[in-house]
Parts: C-alpha cells; structure tokens; sequence
C-alpha cells in the first residue's frame, strides 16, 4: 500500500486479500485532477482544467507492479527536472495508468489539510490537542469553535507563526522556533514590551508569556515590510528609528555583544567552525573591541535586530503611512548605533549602501570615528550572527548564503576598519 498521511476515510479502504494492483480516485469531479475513469475502468489523462476524477493518491501494488514502479522512481529521480513530480507520475504508460481504477464515492474519503478540516472531521480528535490553541483560548476569552481561517505563516528565522482570525479580529501567534530557548530570554523580552507599550512604536500585543515565549498580537491590515532597495523607505526607516533612540528609553538588560558572541560558540558543543579561518577572524574582530568602547557615548533601550523586515509600514485611515518596528526578542540596553550595521547586514549591503544608510540616519552629518565605529560593528555583529547561524546549522537549519556573507562582513569590514583608521592618523 501506498498511503498519503493526510486522508480521512469513513470506510476502511484496505482488504485482507487484494486481487489486483489498483489506484484511488473519487467519484467527484475536480478541474485539478489529471485522469478520467473510462468504461474499461482505466486511468486515462486528460487535458488540464477538462475535469477528471479526484485523484485520492492511496494506492496498492502487486510485487511485480511494485518493482516496476520502484525502477521508475529510480529513473525519474536521475533527473532533477523531475524534482517537483508527483509519484504518480511513475504509474503513467503514455495517455494512461498502468494499474486499475478504484473508484470510491467522495463523501467517503476526505482529504484533510488544515486544522479546522480535521475539527470539523472529527472533534474529538487527539491531533487537536494543541497547547497554542489552548493559550489562544485563555488569552482571549474565547472558544476554540471561534478560532478560525489558521494559516502558516512563512516560517522566520527564529520563531514559527500562524495567522488566525477570532470574533472578526486577525491575530498572529508566535511559536519560539527549535533552540530558541537557549537564545532569547522571553522574560526580558516581556520586560521590553512592557516598557514601549502605550508609546506607538511597536505592534498592539494581546499576550505574551514570559516563560515560554508564546505571543499573540494584534494583526495589522494594510502593512509592508521596509524594501532595503528603496531609498524612500530606508530614510523613513532611519528618521523612525533615530526617533526611537532618541526616547532614550531604560531597561535593567544588556544585549552584551561580545558576550553573546561568545556564547553562540559555547553553543556548538565542541563542534568546530566551518570557516577554515575562523580563530584568525575572531581574534581580529576582537581587537577591535577598545575603539568601541572608547567611542560609545550612551547606551540606550536598542533594538539589536533592527533590519528591513521588522520595519511595518502601515496605512492609516487618512492614507498616511505609520512605521512600526515589530520582534524584539534581542532588545536590550546598547549603543543604539548598533541598530544601524544590523540594517546593513541583513541587507547585505555593499561599502555605498553603508554609508548611505550612516547618512540618511545622521542627516546633520556623521564623524569619521563614529563612522569607523559603525565599521567596527558590521564586522562584530557580522560575526554574531554567522556564529548564530553555526548553532542553528548543528540543529539542522541551514541558512545558505546568509550565513556566509555574515562571516565575510567580519572579515571584510575588520579591513575597512584598519583602512579608515590608518587614514585618520595620515591626516
């Protein structure tokens, strides 16, 4: 038997005997469908959108029908062409199915692909049984009949979350993603959004647990996220976040950067960097350290992961456009100027997209020192983040090129720093 793990039937479809290999479809007529029932009780295709018959996707094969298809599969999967292919694919002989037709009536085979299927299938299911609807639940005051229209979000890179609708209100609830719990502290995360509530700054939280890092906030209608390419909205993005920093907000937490630094690496559990040159780059980032210090003149509520993603632009009722700045999971007391290479990072902004964004964020001009300091931080952060990215590759989640160039910023912009300061002492 080949069985899809997401059917539901009313009947038990499976026998003790099977006489003959056969594929399932349903009496009912889908435009998806590729196939169509003949009077021979074969799987014939047919032209897209003609309407077919529901392809189920269960399945039985014979031994020697097994082995045919098993070599097919072998061949099919020779070719990447053939990497968005369904299995069925391997049952065709030219304009039809090898194997027999099974047809069974549609009301007795469903197919279930979201939560709110399987509640309506079957109420008492234990797969139900979810502790985020439970928290939404007390969160709101409401049923679990109420939550409805669940739907995943693109998965971030720290956090999974769902968008769902209750009592005519969207919401989106947080889950803290595999290993967060070593990265984030949810309490100081609550203290954060506990000290920017009421100021307009961030999105409306209607819960948030300081435990387990589970959040629910209010949804905002007629949002976009900041385009790092379009001049327009990173001023914007630099003018709210100047605004921001300018609150000179308090917290009783430091985001310790180097600390962490440190501490993301602690993480690997031995395991070795897979940067050939990783101890030399560290050592280098390291050292640039005392410029930093020496150069920090306040150290205010900072935001640490200030990138074009976490910028909202929301349209009011006027028309306008307001900027909110949304997950603060790093946030803590820092040089706000910290936020500005974290934007360019994630970016990946080039040496003129850097600076560019250094001035549009000092429109009254900005020093060569704090200029080299920002330098100092792309390449600290760059390493921050890229030794991040290490522990999440050991938990199985690879970021690809993100990773990489987070470690080219460390290496690069260690350069950068030692050009610009060989330059001051020239002058």
């Amino acid at each position: 038997y080949i069985i899809p793990c997401d059917i539901w039937c009313d009947k038990n479809p499976y026998h003790h005997h099977e006489l003959y290999s056969w594929y399932m479809v349903s009496d009912l007529i889908d435009d998806d469908s590729t196939v169509r029932v003949n009077r021979k009780m074969e799987l014939v295709t047919i032209p897209k959108a003609a309407g077919g018959n529901a392809m189920i996707g269960i399945s039985y094969l014979l031994d020697d029908d097994a082995q045919i298809v098993k070599g097919r599969i072998e061949k099919l999967c020779s070719n990447s062409a053939n990497d968005g292919a369904f299995w069925e694919t391997a049952l065709y002989d030219k304009d039809r199915m090898f194997i027999t037709a099974r047809v069974v009536h549609s009301w007795d085979v469903v197919e279930i692909n979201t939560y709110e299927q399987l509640r309506e299938m079957d109420s008492d299911s234990n797969h139900l049984k979810t502790d985020a609807i439970q928290v939404i639940c007390d969160a709101l005051s409401v049923s679990a009949d109420d939550i409805v229209d669940i739907t995943v979000l693109k998965k971030g890179m720290t956090n999974r979350s769902f968008l769902f609708s209750c009592k005519g209100k969207k919401y989106i609830m947080r889950i803290p993603g595999e290993g967060t719990d070593q990265l984030i502290n949810r309490r100081n995360e609550a203290m954060v959004y506990n000290t920017i509530d009421g100021r307009h700054i961030c999105d409306d939280i209607a819960y948030i647990n300081p435990d387990n890092g589970y959040k629910i906030t209010a949804f905002l209608e007629n949002a976009r996220v900041c385009d790092p390419e379009n001049n327009d909205d990173v001023c914007k993005c630099m003018k709210r976040l100047r605004e921001f920093h300018d609150m000179k907000l308090k917290v009783n937490h430091e985001f310790d950067i180097f600390g962490q630094l440190e501490f993301y690496e602690s993480l690997w559990d031995g395991s070795p960097s897979a940067y050939r040159h990783y101890r030399q780059t560290k050592e280098n980032v390291l050292s640039l350290r005392p410029y930093i210090e020496a150069h920090v003149n306040e150290k205010v509520l900072t935001h640490i992961d200030a990138v074009p993603d976490n910028f909202l632009f929301v349209k009011n009722e006027d028309g306008n456009e307001d900027i909110r700045l949304i997950d603060w999971e790093y946030a803590g007391m820092q040089d706000p100027h910290v936020d500005i290479a974290m934007f360019c990072i994630y970016s990946m902004y080039d040496r003129d997209h850097v600076d560019k964004l250094i001035d549009a964020y000092f429109t009254e001009g900005c020093s060569a020192e704090i200029r080299i300091k920002i330098y100092c931080y792309i390449a600290v952060c760059g390493l921050l983040w890229s030794n991040w990215c290490e522990y999440k590759r050991n938990l199985g989640v690879d970021f690809g090129e993100y990773s990489l160039r987070q470690y080219r910023y460390a290496k690069d912009y260690y350069k950068v720093v030692q050009d610009e300061m060989q330059k001051l002492e020239d002058n």
